[in-house]
């Protein structure tokens, strides 16, 4: 007796490709990210050339990257470029176009973690040679660094930056001879190495705003703001997804700077008092809801 095979109604094979496509951006370990890179590579960013640097913008749509919707915005500093960087902190707190303003800046993204009910930098911090921030301690440990210090971006007599990874002590930075430094962390890449983050941390795993600094092989610097906190128009990026980024966009050694509503990027040239993405502490997707913040990193 020949059997029957039943035949699956177009909604039952609708709902069947809705299983698999859920089931596969659920499990982000398992998911091949090629296509993902090549989707960064092949974007058409929106590119304006800026004195002595590039601006570039993208939206990827809903499910467009990471089975998510991303807005990235990226300033690109060639190593010939005049420009350098430099750090600028405030007592009190102010938003990053308020601190780039105040030093005539072209350009300026936050900077590192900081307390918003004391105003001071909680990772170390020195500007100019004059020490403003020190690394918080745990609190049951008060030798050994948190986990989102461990990554320190030091500037050179000429504004470029380098990036190294401190020992655990948390007071390794105070023994530096350099005259500008900011903490920060953790570290993504390094020498070219993508590096391991903790799984059991959403600081790592969640989903949020990012800010991050990136130095390609050639010496040229990238300054990234991806937004978050915008279900289906920018949902923001995990750690491990913002090192794959740094990483397609062919930088060697990256680090993470501060996030969440804190992350916005300032290119005085523009409109919306020169905002570039989407800062979130308004809850709005328009560029009015930054965050007032302890440090920035400026473009002179």
């Amino acid at each position: 007796m020949k059997r029957k095979h039943p035949t699956r109604s177009p909604l039952a094979a609708l709902a069947l490709l809705l299983v698999l496509h859920t089931t596969a951006c659920s499990q982000p370990v398992a998911v091949d990210h090629s296509v993902d890179s090549l989707r960064v590579a092949d974007a058409e960013w929106r590119v304006d050339s800026l004195d002595g640097f590039t601006l570039r913008r993208y939206h990827f749509g809903q499910g467009g990257l990471f089975c998510s919707a991303q807005y990235l915005c990226l300033i690109e500093i060639a190593p010939d470029s005049p420009r350098r960087l430099a750090f600028v902190h405030d007592e009190r707190l102010a938003a990053v176009s308020q601190l780039a303003s105040r030093l005539g800046a072209l350009a300026a993204v936050n900077g590192s973690f900081f307390d918003m009910g004391q105003f001071n930098p909680i990772c170390y911090l020195r500007i100019g040679g004059r020490q403003v921030g020190e690394n918080t301690p745990q609190k049951s440990d008060t030798v050994n660094r948190k986990y989102y210090q461990y990554a320190t971006l030091v500037l050179d007599s000429a504004g470029r930056p380098h990036l190294r990874v401190p020992d655990s002590n948390r007071h390794a930075e105070a023994a530096w001879p350099d005259s500008n430094i900011m903490t920060a962390g953790p570290m993504l890449l390094a020498d070219g190495r993508t590096l391991p983050q903790r799984d059991d941390r959403t600081f790592v795993t969640a989903r949020h705003n990012r800010t991050a600094l990136g130095l390609k092989p050639d010496g040229t610097v990238l300054l990234l703001v991806a937004d978050g906190h915008f279900r289906h128009r920018a949902d923001g990026l995990s750690l491990p997804e913002l090192a794959l980024i740094m990483r397609w966009l062919g930088c060697s050694d990256a680090i993470n700077l501060d996030g969440g509503g804190s992350s916005t990027m300032f290119v005085r040239d523009l409109p919306d008092d020169g905002v570039a993405n989407h800062p979130s502490d308004n809850n709005a997707f328009d560029h009015l809801g930054q965050r007032p913040v302890s440090n920035a990193i400026v473009v002179l």
